[in-house]
């Protein structure tokens, strides 16, 4: 792969073999990103889980402190007053069978988040081979499927973050953007990192960590420690 100028630079002003504490890696990270658009900043943690046991699973949810800096799309399956809640909590797409009807006729979800009442699940099922490939079909295991319709689209709109290992066992996870800030961006990876240590699964052996890496966009990878 060729690589532009600019992620060279950055690569020898960074040392690729030492572990930095998350404040150095930030101002590292915010030194060198340069590029002409705002960069995104994430994490990349490496578990020594086995994913394909069910007991080693890792999932969790989070509202950083200062959000994702990405506006999420939320669609709410509801009717009656849980509608009404989800208009008042700002959903952007409320709907109930006729919302349903238009996404199976369409086979189109023009969202990144659905939310459901427990009613309506049942009524969901026949778009379920359309929005489970797309990762949004509501669940309890994300907790996307509730009666507290406003708290739930509040939480996401301020940024709430569901996460589960990949294929892997590692975790991917956007925790903001250069603009933030080194101090904004430090509150949400320690605040990332923490809950990564909470969720640890009751069947994880050993160390649960292997390593952890943060980058930006264009930026060069630098581990970090725990």
């Amino acid at each position: 792969m060729k690589r532009s100028k600019r992620y060279k630079d950055a690569k020898k002003k960074i040392d690729r073999v030492k572990v930095y504490k998350v404040s150095e890696a930030i101002k590292l990270l915010s030194e060198n990103a340069n590029a002409k658009f705002d960069e995104s900043v994430e994490i990349h943690i490496k578990t020594n889980i086995n994913p394909k046991q069910s007991d080693q699973q890792i999932r969790g949810s989070i509202v950083l402190p200062h959000g994702t800096g990405k506006e999420k799309k939320i669609a709410v399956f509801a009717e009656g007053d849980a509608a009404k809640e989800a208009k008042d909590a700002g959903a952007d797409i409320i709907g109930g069978e006729e919302l349903i009807a238009k996404i199976k006729q369409t086979k189109q979800a023009d969202f990144d988040i659905a939310v459901a009442t427990p009613d309506m699940m049942r009524k969901l099922a026949i778009i379920a081979k359309i929005l489970g490939p797309k990762g949004i079909m509501p669940s309890p295991k994300t907790e996307t499927v509730t009666t507290d319709i406003k708290k739930t689209v509040e939480q996401l709109k301020k940024g709430k973050l569901n996460f589960k290992n990949d294929d892997s066992g590692n975790i991917h996870q956007l925790i903001g953007k250069v603009s933030f800030g080194e101090e904004k961006l430090l509150e949400n990876a320690n605040a990332f990192i923490q809950t990564m240590k909470d969720v640890k699964p009751s069947g994880a052996k050993g160390d649960y960590i292997k390593n952890i890496v943060i980058t930006s966009t264009m930026g060069v990878g630098i581990k970090i420690n725990l």
